[in-house]
């Protein structure tokens, strides 16, 4: 559609001022649409007028954001019923024609207010499995072990997870009665059991992934890595970190 063509753009946001999803409700926006505005973008123009399309005026509308270049996650939100990054959303992209936009908070976390979650739970799991480097800090190290390119490049790739929730949001396994860790802390394992380091406890990591919330509790659905934004190979990293876990049941107890 031409750019004088393009009428004003219609947003449907699901709110909770108190963060009771129960109480939930649908207030409509309207803006002018604007050349390359993202969601980000209107969803500024809609807090500076926070007045609904029937003229009602209500309270301005809340979001997290922070890098505003797909860097840090905190903007993830549901958007026309996927889950992705408000900031690198285009609005010309979802809604070439003018179509309306919804935008809904994630469900796989507890509501803070409106579209904020807290996503502290990801975090939490990354702290059971164990996912950082043991490492003594207080003398100099000298020069870190030498690592092949190869794996230099499947390493890069896990670590630009950003913890920002869209492959937990899409895994029909995270829900209310499953204690599952999600895809992104197993990708994670994976990651620093490849460090020269780190894989000095990747039986520890291990053992974790094979207690409540582990691996197991996986089932293979493959929406992860549908809706990754950064084209993180979680199914892969699945994969290995299911192979690792079985080696390690049959075999662990010759290490005892």
């Amino acid at each position: 559609m031409a750019a004088e063509n393009k009428r004003p753009i219609t947003f449907r946001i699901k709110r909770s001022l108190d963060g009771k999803r129960d109480a939930s409700t649908w207030e409509e926006f309207e803006i002018p649409w604007e050349p390359q505005m993202n969601v980000i973008s209107a969803l500024m123009a809609i807090q500076k007028n926070p007045t609904t399309k029937g003229g009602k005026d209500t309270v301005p509308v809340v979001w997290e954001q922070a890098c505003l270049e797909e860097v840090c996650g905190s903007c993830t939100m549901v958007i026309n019923g996927k889950v992705r990054q408000a900031c690198t959303t285009l609005i010309d992209a979802i809604s070439p024609n003018g179509e309306p936009v919804t935008i809904e908070p994630m469900t796989k976390f507890p509501l803070v207010r409106d579209l904020i979650v807290d996503r502290s739970r990801m975090f939490e799991n990354l702290k059971r499995a164990k996912a950082w480097i043991f490492i003594d800090g207080t003398h100099a190290l000298g020069a870190g072990p030498r690592v092949a390119p190869e794996e230099q490049e499947v390493a890069y790739s896990l670590s630009r997870c950003m913890t920002c929730g869209c492959c937990t949001e899409a895994c029909p396994n995270v829900n209310d009665h499953s204690s599952f860790m999600g895809p992104a802390v197993i990708s994670q394992v994976r990651l620093f059991n490849m460090h020269p380091s780190g894989h000095m406890n990747a039986n520890e990591r291990l053992d974790s992934m094979m207690g409540e919330g582990g691996i197991a509790e996986c089932g293979k659905a493959q929406n992860c890595v549908q809706v990754c934004p950064k084209e993180i190979p979680l199914t892969e990293s699945i994969a290995v970190i299911g192979r690792d876990t079985m080696k390690r049941a049959l075999f662990g107890w010759l290490l005892k």
